[in-house]
């Protein structure tokens, strides 16, 4: 098959796409794959260090207000079409696969006036602006959560299939995590990430209830900063942290995150799409603070749908401190039925097969279009 993979700006759209390509690829080996990103965004450095030919855009996304900057926007959208239409027609593809971000309007919409198959996926409960534009053109459209399902009507094919993104972690190997962080297999320990490049405010709210840490006996904390918060939020979490120092473990990074999530006993963090896949694949329960700085607050509302199903608990972050992250984290950790029924909950949503399940989507897609 020969495929082109497009949306950017951010890894919760890169990502995504990448699972789809490796499902097509062990699906059908010999595929030839191509990503059309922008190159002011990370696609631009993520996807060749794949091995994927990479072609860019020059593209830019709206903004919310009256601005010239948009008719400029218009303009280069305009000139994406042309461009996106001559690598199209150039590398000759079966399917066109875009998810999100607003790279991918320009060459999702121009593969569907050229009569190419597309498919888009839409990884958060509330959709992008540039998901809502071409959901009127695609031939389908997959979707990360079933309260999105009603949202996008006006698209001939819509299913429930997850984030591709929790394919990854059917892998997990939950013993090689516990290797990595020097623990005894079977230690229970509280993973606490902010996202790849780290969130301040959990990072403070960390440092603020490090006091607190010795109340869970046999308890331990691995606390990943982000590079740039790293040196400052080490220093004052092993400070405070007192007796429960030893047990207390600060990284800039996890580059194995699939096993050390797959042997987390509880996860706080981020509600970005791509983690929460993850994260319910495993099963693992969660404590959730979504970032408020994202477009139409969508990581709220992913969130929700955990806390809602009983698979997490949501804290808003104007209302994150130390204690009531501690309080929470020891309602769970000290309540070994509620962690169960959590952990239950968290698997019961989970979809490890989605990129399976949207490379069969993309079969019947492909089979609809050229039968016509």
């Amino acid at each position: 098959m020969r495929v082109v993979l497009t949306g950017g700006g951010t890894g919760g759209h890169i990502y995504p796409a990448l699972a789809i390509g490796r499902e097509i690829s062990a699906r059908e080996p010999g595929s030839a794959t191509l990503y059309i990103g922008s190159g002011r965004g990370l696609e631009g450095r993520i996807v060749p260090e794949q091995g994927i030919p990479f072609e860019s855009i020059d593209i830019t996304g709206f903004r919310r207000s009256l601005s010239l900057e948009n008719v400029r926007t218009v303009l280069r959208f305009l000139k994406g079409v042309t461009r996106s239409k001559e690598l199209l027609r150039a590398f000759k593809p079966d399917i066109v696969v875009g998810t999100g971000g607003y790279v991918c309007g320009p060459v999702v919409y121009a593969a569907s006036k050229l009569g190419i198959p597309t498919l888009i996926h839409e990884q958060n409960v509330v959709p992008g602006l540039t998901n809502k534009f071409l959901s009127r053109y695609v031939d389908g459209v997959a979707v990360s959560f079933t309260e999105s399902v009603p949202l996008f009507k006006k698209c001939p094919d819509v299913i429930h299939a997850g984030n591709p993104c929790a394919t990854r972690v059917l892998g997990a190997d939950k013993t090689a995590g516990y290797a990595s962080l020097g623990l005894k297999p079977g230690t229970p320990f509280v993973l606490v990430v902010g996202g790849s490049g780290g969130a301040r405010a959990l990072n403070d709210a960390v440092v603020q209830m490090a006091p607190q840490l010795g109340k869970l006996s046999g308890v331990h904390y691995v606390f990943v900063t982000g590079e740039r918060f790293f040196r400052d939020a080490e220093a004052a979490i092993k400070r405070q942290a007192l007796s429960a120092a030893d047990r207390v473990t600060v990284l800039p990074y996890v580059g194995n995150m699939p096993d050390v999530l797959a042997a987390a006993s509880l996860f706080v963090g981020r509600a970005g799409a791509s983690f929460l896949a993850e994260v319910t694949s495993l099963g693992v329960p969660s404590i959730l603070i979504p970032s408020p700085n994202v477009t139409n607050n969508h990581q709220e509302a992913n969130a929700r749908s955990l806390s809602d199903a009983g698979a997490g608990v949501l804290i808003l972050e104007r209302d994150l401190t130390g204690n009531v992250l501690f309080e929470q984290i020891a309602g769970i950790m000290s309540d070994p039925a509620k962690k169960e029924r959590m952990s239950k909950a968290s698997r019961s949503l989970g979809m490890p097969h989605s990129a399976a399940d949207i490379y069969e989507q993309i079969i019947r897609i492909r089979g609809k279009k050229y039968s016509q």
